[in-house]
């Protein structure tokens, strides 16, 4: 979205068809189940005694998976790309991820089973356990490199990859992030979490110049402003200063959104920064705030990836985390109610 693009597209969108938004990142098999309190320290048990959900889990497929459901048709607008084990867990999140209609290619191997996220549900509390595991396996020539794979990427328009995975294959994101940026393409990213602006910061920084959108929360906002040196905590000047840092695309000027919880989020818009205040709730209506974040970025990016307008991108965001964070689990309703 360049200055132009805000302030004088239509919003009336694009036509969609596969493949146009492309996503790659760390797959995790979300495994939930509603336990008793001694059940959480005899954690193996739970998928043999146990009845337990099954969703196609981890921050960026979270988010193009939501981008799909908030779509609905065509099918397949998304692709996700990102590794799993050749196991029994793998067969469910293809299937999983088949239900929800992304186009996932996987890079499959041996040595490492399929990531897991498993979520122990005891009353109104939540204990995640993550196990990375095939995730963090990965390998660009193995996967990216290929040409089949890298057609798909050649076809999207929107890309987006949460900064989880600089942990894994920063070269991927760098190969991916050069290709948006020198054919004019929308390149996303997300800070994910302090500990990547702590210590993945020279990965991160090598991808920043081509990054066209970021995303955040306050914290992280905050903490990678501290590592860069902003000397400053207020969040709509962290916004104005990470977008102007140095930038390949000068056809597309940075826009960065921050999400602040229940408080306004704070986004770029041309040279000024503004607030957009999230849809209200009641406290108690809230089941699950984890997911909110990966939701967020999910309905900008269905937007998005339609050509509206940034102010369109946001509100279509707030609906879907207004939705989520309602429900156990990043889990949705059949089809969405927004207009």
């Amino acid at each position: 979205m360049s200055n132009e693009e805000t302030n004088t597209s239509t919003g009336k969108g694009t036509a969609l068809s596969e493949n146009m938004l492309f996503g790659m990142g760390n797959p995790l098999l979300d495994i939930s189940a509603v336990v008793d309190k001694d059940f959480l320290d005899k954690f193996a048990e739970i998928v043999k005694r146990k009845k337990v959900e099954y969703h196609a889990g981890g921050s960026t497929q979270n988010s193009v998976k939501i981008a799909q459901w908030m779509i609905q048709e065509p099918h397949k607008v998304a692709t996700f790309f990102g590794c799993i084990g050749k196991d029994h867990f793998g067969e469910i999140l293809k299937k999983k991820a088949e239900e929800a209609h992304v186009d996932a290619h996987y890079y499959e191997q041996n040595e490492e089973p399929t990531g897991t996220c498993a979520a122990c549900i005891t009353g109104d509390n939540r204990s995640l356990v993550a196990n990375l595991a095939a995730a963090n396996c990965y390998k660009k020539e193995k996967h990216l490199d290929l040409d089949s794979n890298w057609e798909l990427v050649e076809k999207a328009k929107v890309y987006y990859i949460a900064g989880f995975f600089l942990t894994v294959s920063p070269e991927s994101i760098l190969k991916v992030a050069k290709h948006a940026s020198e054919n004019n393409k929308i390149f996303c990213m997300n800070l994910s979490a302090p500990f990547i602006s702590q210590f993945f910061r020279e990965p991160l920084m090598k991808v920043m110049p081509y990054v066209d959108i970021l995303f955040g929360n306050e914290t992280e906002a905050a903490t990678f402003a501290k590592e860069l040196g902003f000397e400053t905590d207020d969040i709509a000047e962290i916004a104005h200063k990470t977008q102007n840092l140095p930038k390949e695309n000068e056809k597309r000027q940075r826009v960065v959104v921050f999400t602040q919880g229940k408080d306004d989020t704070v986004a770029t818009v041309g040279d000024k920064v503004i607030m957009f205040p999230v849809l209200d709730i009641d406290q108690n209506d809230i089941v699950d705030t984890n997911g909110a974040g990966d939701s967020f970025v999910g309905g900008f990016l269905s937007a998005l990836v339609q050509e509206q307008v940034l102010e369109e991108c946001i509100r279509a965001g707030h609906y879907a985390a207004h939705v989520i964070i309602r429900r156990v689990g990043c889990t949705f309703p059949e089809k969405p109610d927004f207009r």
